[in-house]
């Protein structure tokens, strides 16, 4: 998007709305005025080492995202060795702990541009979410709710014991533990953390509507997308949208969530754009966005997505 996006009246900086900007979101978070956002949507990283993107901590290991020959066969369901949750050192006991470390670099300023009342709904990993959580608390925000996303297909990773055993040639220990599996359920749902700004002592909600336009939500527009009014969230891509991001989302599914939030015209801030398929879903739905992206790939890819009217639902 070019320089003659609207500027958003609050601003009193030279800032752009509807715009993807390419950087480092600790460092733009930091020249955002005070108290303009409506809206806080974001996917981010979990810290789970998806990518090295996703690498959010200190300690490495050789083989941690390398492949094997059989992960490689594997194709996208599993193209890369993570972590596992018991580690391979001591030190890896400190990755939830560097995790929150982490997130509590840009909570504050989250905090700082949102309005009082306003929303911040965030996409966050089943491992870590508590640790985001603990951060943003810290920040300020409250804990309004945590919804679940139901995903249309998940890949299940877990490995047979009993083949473990068999590679082993323990066939007594194979036929002991049939059945039995190493790793989790089919990951069917993701956590989607709902926080809000605390808004002035002594006055009410319907008080901050009246004077930020933000702290309600709009079950009418959130029906139009579910049944009845529940926080549980169902929603694929649409035919041709995926595969822009590891981890992207469907436009859909954001348009649910700032429906259910926001209305015409107000400002819908996403520190972590990815492909930019929040920005794609508020340009849809008449609001204003600013993304924040610093994979040069992937801000190449939001920025097509809104030029070129990509995957326009």
């Amino acid at each position: 998007m070019g320089s003659d996006s609207p500027k958003l009246q609050q601003l009193e900086q030279p800032m752009f709305v509807n715009e993807v900007l390419r950087g480092d979101c600790l460092e733009i978070l930091k020249s955002i005025p005070n108290s303009v956002a409506h809206l806080i949507l974001s996917d981010i990283p979990y810290g789970i080492g998806a990518e090295d993107w996703d690498v959010l901590h200190n300690n490495t290991n050789t083989a941690y995202l390398g492949s094997s020959p059989a992960q490689q066969s594997a194709g996208a369901v599993f193209k890369k060795r993570g972590k596992p949750i018991n580690g391979w050192s001591e030190a890896d006991r400190a990755i939830p702990r560097e995790y929150q470390e982490w997130c509590s670099k840009w909570a504050a300023d989250w905090f700082r541009v949102l309005k009082p009342g306003g929303n911040a709904f965030v996409f966050a990993g089943r491992r870590l979410a508590h640790r985001c959580i603990c951060a943003m608390e810290d920040a300020g925000f409250n804990l309004k709710d945590q919804l679940a996303w139901v995903r249309e297909r998940a890949p299940h990773r877990a490995q047979r014991l009993s083949v473990v055993y068999d590679r082993r040639g323990d066939n007594l220990s194979a036929e002991t533990w049939k059945g039995w599996r190493v790793g989790n359920l089919r990951p069917t749902f993701e956590p989607v953390l709902w926080f809000t700004k605390p808004y002035k002592i002594g006055t009410t909600i319907a008080d901050n509507v009246l004077a930020h336009e933000v702290g309600a939500y709009n079950q009418e527009a959130f029906l139009r997308y579910r049944d009845d009014p529940e926080n549980i969230l169902t929603g694929g891509f649409m035919k041709g949208e995926a595969g822009l991001h590891p981890t992207q989302k469907p436009v859909k599914l954001m348009q649910a969530i700032i429906e259910l939030s926001t209305k015409k015209g107000q400002l819908v801030l996403d520190p972590f754009a990815g492909s930019g398929s929040t920005l794609v879903a508020a340009r849809d739905l008449g609001r204003h966005y600013l993304g924040i992206e610093n994979n040069p790939e992937y801000f190449k890819t939001a920025q097509a997505r809104l030029e070129n009217d990509l995957f326009n639902s």
